[in-house]
């Protein structure tokens, strides 16, 4: 009998070589991530289980980007009790204010292909573009990974999504994760797999992978996962071993579901007010005005994105009255977009560009809406209260339509 993807990937963890999906088994675990918002309960928790050291303070990585710039007073205290965290347990790898978790995790090298990897955030799903089995656990089931180097999971089981073909010009991958959502439901891939495969998946940049493996638990999912390949390999700056490479699905693998997609069928799309799973096109909303367009976050800050939408805003302006907010993932992006130009094209059409950081998807700074105002953007999640109060309506888009959004003022 074939293996899926996570199965492989369990199986070469744990030495089980018949580890299949619903077992239940302790996995090793090849890396951790802690961010700012968490620290303080991981802490508390980590001490009073008893532990006085970490597993291995080389496997541990905390990250400030949901707190900095501070919005809040209590913000700090965040900040103070993680500096106290890092100096009591030797801890190395630490970032503050150098971009988003999820983006640093595979850009700093802390992920490869085939790691285990656990996060204190629903979004560590994200690391599965280069084929890790990556997922977010609470506080407590931290502080004891933290202790003990290991965790307990259930094998998912697996849902198979092939898509093959050539996209439209105007259609990008923030499209098909959302359509694939919409298909599936907010709960239709709950503790499952995502395994995506077909002609289309392998010509994706990791880039593109990334913003659907980022939204993959938006329907529920304990993880996605992609082949490693060539491009993995060069954005993971490694060479790939045989085990690496085969961690793809068997053909005869058991799945629990299969979805095949042409990739020719797909529109532009958009998740509407205020469930994620709540998908149209965005024809259906053509002309609906708007206050604010953000481009950003874990999702969709990553160069392309800033490239793509470059592309359409170039030599024309932002709508009057309307705020377009542009957030790269990271400080290397941020860089790297300011050296090809592309900031210049941004901040020509009008927009407002930030230090890299989750400020205002996860509701916290810069950008923040009010009653009545819509906004649309490239983001993950466009619950009640998500950018503001809740009485905001946002909408979820690719790059590509928020930034024609932005030069109308209106949804396009």
């Amino acid at each position: 009998m074939g293996a899926t993807i996570i199965e492989k990937i369990v199986r070469r963890n744990t030495g089980i070589e018949n580890a299949k999906a619903g077992d239940i088994v302790t996995v090793n675990v090849d890396r951790v991530m802690i961010h700012d918002i968490f620290i303080p309960f991981v802490k508390e928790k980590f001490e009073e289980m008893g532990f006085t050291k970490l597993w291995d303070p080389d496997k541990v990585v905390l990250i400030y980007d949901h707190l900095v710039p501070a919005s809040q007073v209590d913000d700090t205290r965040h900040f103070r009790i993680g500096n106290e965290f890092v100096e009591k347990y030797g801890m190395k790898n630490i970032h503050r204010s150098d971009g988003i978790c999820h983006q640093l995790m595979t850009e700093a090298g802390y992920v490869k292909p085939g790691n285990i990897v656990f996060g204190t955030d629903s979004h560590t799903t994200t690391y599965g573009c280069v084929g890790a089995f990556s997922s977010g656990v609470g506080y407590t089931e931290m502080a004891s990974i933290l202790g003990t180097g290991t965790m307990w999971i259930k094998v998912p089981e697996t849902i198979k999504v092939t898509i093959d073909g050539k996209l439209p010009s105007d259609v990008m991958s923030k499209d098909i994760i959302l359509k694939l959502i919409g298909d599936l439901g907010a709960d239709g891939a709950t503790y499952k797999a995502l395994e995506f495969s077909g002609s289309t998946v392998e010509n994706m940049t990791v880039a593109s992978r990334m913003a659907m493996a980022n939204m993959a638990i938006e329907a529920g999912a304990k993880c996605a996962l992609f082949t490693p390949d060539e491009k993995t390999a060069e954005y993971c700056e490694m060479e790939l071993t045989d085990a690496e490479r085969s961690l793809v699905g068997d053909e005869d693998a058991v799945y629990c579901q299969e979805i095949h997609y042409r990739a020719e069928d797909f529109v532009r799309v958009l998740a509407c007010p205020s469930q994620v799973d709540n998908i149209q096109p965005v024809s259906s909303w053509t002309g609906t005005e708007i206050d604010q367009v953000f481009i950003g976050s874990c999702t969709n800050g990553r160069l392309e994105d800033l490239e793509r939408a470059a592309a359409v805003l170039k030599g024309k302006k932002v709508a009057p009255f309307v705020k377009l907010i542009v957030t790269p993932a990271s400080r290397k992006i941020y860089r790297e977009a300011d050296a090809n130009g592309t900031l210049q094209i941004l901040a020509e059409a009008g927009a407002i560009i930030t230090h890299p950081g989750c400020g205002l998807c996860c509701g916290r700074t810069g950008g923040i809406l009010t009653d009545g105002e819509r906004v649309v953007a490239t983001n993950n999640r466009n619950f009640l209260g998500r950018m503001g109060t809740s009485k905001v309506e946002i909408f979820l888009a690719s790059p590509e339509t928020a930034a024609r959004c932005a030069i109308e003022g209106k949804i396009n």
